[in-house]
């Protein structure tokens, strides 16, 4: 699953590392911060270099917070896909020049639309390593379909992160006046300014349930939209489980 990240970062036998193998994978993992990330000084490294110490899961654990990834150490498939993606972005950034003219490979029918999750595998690690990475950057909740949580992604960068969803954020809501002598309380008590205050916060009250309604509306419309769309895989051909 990692054969094409280190072939690009030319690994020495990308067709052979094997993630579940204790000595391959520390062994890769020091090679990519001494060629690739450098994320400590050389005199810094020297407990990531331990290779046999029963003490390197802890510099390792360490290496990942320092890192700032999402994953943990336990996280073994996710964390090391995490780290060749970063090294993958270094790597880019010191050689942009070499990289910035590659043409993208000629596809036989590029003029027709594809849609993108035909051939998608919602099974494989580095699909699932970078949905769960987006989701805990975004704050997704997570769920155990992978394309739903990749779907609830897309919305949430949509409705939210879109240019248009920023500028509407940003700008500043403007109250309406409202004369609170229209406004019946209901009680007395017994205090002008009391009442007053009560009126006030009667309104903003109402306001607040007019703004849950308003997302209560929303959530059921979203499920309808879910359960009105079928599940397709579409390596079977078919839609429904």
């Amino acid at each position: 699953m990692f054969r094409r990240k280190l072939t690009a970062l030319d690994y020495h036998d990308p067709d052979g590392f094997d993630c579940s193998d204790e000595t391959q994978f520390r062994n890769c993992i020091v090679w990519l911060e001494d060629q690739k990330i450098r994320h400590y000084k050389i005199e810094d490294r020297g407990n990531l270099r331990n290779i046999p110490s029963s003490d390197w899961p802890k510099a390792f654990h360490q290496y990942l917070q320092d890192l700032n990834c999402p994953f943990g150490s336990e996280e073994r498939k996710e964390s090391v896909d995490w780290l060749l993606g970063l090294a993958v972005r270094y790597e880019y950034g010191d050689n942009v020049e070499k990289y910035k003219n590659c043409q993208p490979l000629a596809s036989g029918n590029s003029e027709k639309a594809v849609d993108p999750l035909v051939n998608l595998d919602s099974n494989s690690p580095d699909f699932k390593a970078g949905v769960t990475a987006l989701a805990n950057i975004l704050k997704v909740q997570r769920h155990d379909d992978y394309l739903v949580m990749l779907k609830a992604i897309r919305i949430l960068i949509q409705e939210r992160l879109s240019p248009e969803a920023i500028t509407k954020a940003n700008q500043s809501k403007e109250g309406v006046p409202v004369s609170l002598e229209k406004h019946i309380l209901g009680f007395d008590t017994g205090d002008a300014t009391l009442n007053e205050a009560a009126q006030i916060l009667r309104l903003l009250h109402i306001e607040e349930l007019r703004e849950l309604q308003t997302k209560i509306n929303e959530a059921i419309v979203a499920v309808q939209a879910i359960i009105a769309d079928p599940k397709t895989d579409h390596r079977l051909g078919k839609v429904g489980r």
